[in-house]
């Protein structure tokens, strides 16, 4: 579990409380239900009007995986990939038919079943190609939806201050109560902005970061399953794919599966 997102926001909402209390005003004064509610679902109305009916679910979904996604670990699925080479090499790809029910990660199982059914390497190369790209497309899709909010929010915003200018336009007449409702009016406006720059658009930065992170360790993966299938040395198949790693991914030792 990575709690960037989650601290992030904790650290940017106390911010604003802590700025509206000490300007002399109190945290209930923008905590309003009308303007949050209108912002809020507003916002997300009108982005899923965008796209498919498909895309806003699926846009949706991804709200846990912004909080609480967390990256694969790069290095010990090279360990991983190291120890069925070893394997595959000392006993012959089918060998590896009962070891890879152990590994945790779909994709590089899925691969490793592939290549071990005969699949030609071309061809596993063009099909496990084709799964990332299809990936790449749905998380963009996803991210999508979230930056188009982040720009809806603030309009949707002006729009609740308009409507509740409108009241107060109605109310000339109570001369002591145009303060706080003017006040109340824009409250809708900050958190149009406010939700904006600190809900919706990290959420697309935080899902585009992840989607670019898990498809760079799919491609990490399809190297791997191609120097496997193709019987390379382990030591050049784990000198290649610590290249591909980040700086400073450790790579534990793992025994042969």
């Amino acid at each position: 579990m990575d709690f960037a997102f989650i601290g992030g926001l904790i650290v940017t909402v106390a911010a604003v409380l802590w700025t509206q209390n000490h300007e002399g005003g109190s945290p209930t004064d923008i905590l309003l239900v009308g303007p949050l509610v209108l912002v809020l679902l507003g916002t997300i109305g009108v982005g899923v009007m965008g796209g498919t009916l498909k895309d806003g679910i699926g846009a949706l979904k991804q709200v846990q995986k912004a909080f609480l996604g967390k990256p694969k670990d790069s290095g010990a699925t090279v360990a991983t990939i190291v120890s069925m080479a070893e394997r595959a090499r000392r006993e012959g790809l089918l060998a590896l038919e009962d070891a890879i029910k152990e590994v945790d990660d779909e994709f590089l199982r899925d691969g490793l079943q592939t290549a071990i059914d005969g699949t030609d390497p071309d061809e596993l190369y063009e099909i496990l190609t084709a799964q990332i790209q299809a990936k790449k497309a749905a998380d963009k899709q996803g991210a999508k939806i979230w930056g188009d909010m982040g720009g809806y929010a603030p309009t949707v915003g002006i729009c609740g201050t308009v409507i509740s200018l409108t009241v107060v336009l109605a109310n000339l007449s109570d001369a002591a109560a145009l303060g706080p409702m003017i006040g109340a009016a824009f409250v809708a406006t900050l958190w149009g902005v406010a939700s904006s720059n600190f809900f919706f658009l990290p959420v697309q930065s935080r899902l585009t970061r992840l989607s670019g992170l898990e498809t760079a360790q799919m491609e990490l993966v399809v190297e791997g399953i191609l120097a496997i299938q193709a019987g390379s040395n382990p030591r050049s198949v784990a000198k290649k794919l610590e290249s591909l790693l980040p700086p400073g991914t450790a790579v534990p030792d793992k025994k042969a599966a």
